[in-house]
């Protein structure tokens, strides 16, 4: 098992420290990182009706909203030693600016590296934007 980088590390346990989550104390972060080096953080919001906002999808309003359309690495980490992957909808959306190369890395709280996917193993025979008619 590796270690990630410090610095990534510090960041997805300050955003974990942020997230709001009432209503499953399962707080989540996510670190969305461009080809370029740049780093997006997001962690989940829950709102009382059950709706709310996963990790990842907040990391990747973050990346859109800089302008940025693509991933290099996905990091994400849960409460504490066990894997926390994305859900079936953060899966869609990470394929959404996912490559190939892609990593999906899932990390312990403690920042050891629990697991990483390539987006084919992480969402096997994925629908993509360019299986729409004009892509």
């Amino acid at each position: 098992m590796s270690q990630a980088d410090q610095a990534l590390v510090d960041t997805l346990l300050t955003t974990l420290g942020n997230a709001y989550a009432p209503y499953s104390n399962h707080p989540v972060a996510a670190v969305m990182e461009c080809p370029d080096g740049q780093q997006f953080a997001g962690s989940n919001v829950e709102v009382a009706h059950y709706k709310g906002l996963c990790a990842e999808a907040s990391a990747i309003s973050a990346m859109i909203t800089a302008g940025q359309r693509e991933l290099a690495k996905v990091y994400v980490m849960g409460p504490g030693e066990h894997l926390c992957t994305p859900c079936g909808d953060c899966r869609q959306r990470i394929r959404e600016f996912a490559t190939p190369s892609t990593q999906i890395m899932v990390l312990s709280k403690q920042g050891d590296v629990l697991k990483t996917y390539t987006m084919d193993s992480l969402l096997p025979d994925a629908f993509g934007p360019e299986q729409l008619p004009g892509r």
